[in-house]
């Protein structure tokens, strides 16, 4: 399946100057498959070693005792039979099984800065934490990370671009122009492409749930498959963590967001899920699972907002799950809900803000929302180019009140309503109506500052 995180390696290649790059993300969402199936076969087919560092246990061993990058590259040519050079691409993937290979990255760029390399595994960071802070190691043995020495990438779960380019190659394309138009799709094929955003927001961008949709054409497949990835989520917080308590509580975060999020402030309430627990008591399950790409952190403003955008109170926040797939498996909502012809009347909007979230942090931006006076809200604010855009994600046709309270505080420069209404462009109110299928351009877009309407 193609990914446009391709793009991204292709760049990183071809850039003289690059580093060792270290790609991040959550487990199962393709990182292996982009790296070695899309980029290594694609641009370097023979000329690529790649090392499964969980499974090659003398590598993982011989590079736990040395960060020499000169000694690494001998031993792994020596050992693969196979000559390295400026034309060899090296890949260790699971890396977060020899954290002392991410060490090394520093002298590869130092000495060897013409090998290309390429690191990748799902709790890297997590790794990398505890290696840092543990407890009774000297200073020189403590684990050092190569700050300026890299380049990094995270990818995500399939956006809902990238699972419409898989799925219907032509409705992506007819889609894709009519944005580049700045024009409203036909309604027909209007509903076409809406009924393909509710079959995105069922399955989700797990490539695996995806590819069984696609290969298959069977829906239910892809939540047997979902399921499993659910439980696989829950099982790693007791490989990662340090204690009994940390492992419980990060379990049972997860497992209520749905439930954080089906309120009416929607803002995180350790009572809910702890009685008489209070925010700091989720402090490091929350950052374990941010650090993990499991979960996504949006946090609030308030009435005027100063660029560049970051809050003035971290107790008040929202949490979303990394996959809209995973978000509606753990809702425990009926499939059928999301291709019946009841599905508007059964899906509240909180399905819609979650994937949102996910498309824009597919694109890097950070999450915050803004909260007025009298329940006023604004599910998102980007900052793009250093200009403010509102967002507003509805999931009929809503009102415009909070963005007439937002704007007696502030300056913007477009405010975007996201809804399943067509495109169209109100130049009096500066506001850009988009459908939901348009959000991955759109986010792309504002991610590079060149936003048109």
């Amino acid at each position: 399946m193609e990914r446009n995180t391709l793009q991204k390696l292709v760049e990183w290649n071809n850039n003289k100057r690059k580093k060792p790059l270290i790609v991040w993300g959550a487990r199962q969402v393709g990182k292996t498959y982009l790296v070695q199936e899309l980029f290594a076969k694609r641009y370097y087919k023979d000329s690529y070693i790649y090392i499964d560092c969980k499974k090659e246990d003398e590598i993982r061993a011989f590079c736990s005792e040395t960060a020499n990058a000169e000694k690494i590259i001998e031993y792994i040519s020596l050992l693969k039979g196979r000559q390295i050079s400026e034309n060899t691409l090296l890949i260790f993937d699971e890396v977060q099984e020899c954290p002392n290979l991410i060490s090394s990255l520093k002298y590869f760029c130092q000495d060897f800065r013409q090998i290309p390399v390429i690191a990748t595994g799902s709790m890297v960071r997590i790794k990398i934490q505890r290696e840092t802070h543990k407890r009774g190691a000297k200073e020189s043995s403590k684990f050092l990370f190569p700050v300026g020495k890299i380049n990094q990438m995270t990818v995500y779960p399939m956006t809902f671009d990238e699972f419409l380019m898989n799925s219907n190659p032509m409705l992506h394309t007819a889609i894709k122009k009519a944005y580049e138009k700045k024009a409203p799709l036909d309604s027909r094929i209007h509903e076409l492409a809406m009924e393909q955003v509710y079959r995105y927001l069922l399955i989700g961008g797990m490539p695996e749930a995806v590819e069984a949709y696609i290969d298959r054409e069977n829906i239910f497949e892809s939540q047997e498959i979902l399921h499993a990835l659910y439980d696989n989520y829950l099982s790693d917080m007791e490989l990662y963590q340090a204690s009994p308590e940390a492992v419980l509580r990060s379990r049972t975060l997860f497992q209520n967001i749905y439930r954080e999020l089906n309120r009416e402030s929607r803002n995180f309430s350790p009572g809910l899920i702890e009685e008489k627990s209070k925010t700091r008591d989720f402090a490091t399950s929350i950052q374990w699972l941010t650090m993990a790409h499991i979960i996504n952190q949006s946090f609030q403003l308030k009435e005027h907002i100063t660029m560049p955008l970051m809050t003035n109170n971290e107790s008040s926040f929202r949490l979303f799950l990394g996959d809209i797939g995973m978000f509606s498996h753990q809702s425990g909502i009926n499939a059928a809900s999301f291709i019946s012809n009841k599905k508007d009347n059964t899906l509240t909007g909180i399905f819609f803000e979650n994937f949102v979230a996910n498309e824009l942090i597919a694109e890097g931006h950070p999450l915050f929302y803004w909260r007025g006076k009298a329940s006023a809200e604004l599910e998102f604010i980007i900052e793009s180019d250093n200009k403010l855009y509102p967002i507003d994600v509805k999931k009929g046709r809503g009102t415009l009140n909070s963005l007439e309270k937002f704007s007696n505080h502030n300056k913007f420069e477009c405010a975007i309503k996201v809804s399943k209404n067509n495109y169209g462009y109100n130049k009096e109110q500066k506001l850009l109506t988009i459908p939901f299928y348009f959000i991955s351009f759109v986010a792309r877009d504002l991610a590079k500052g060149t936003l048109a309407y």
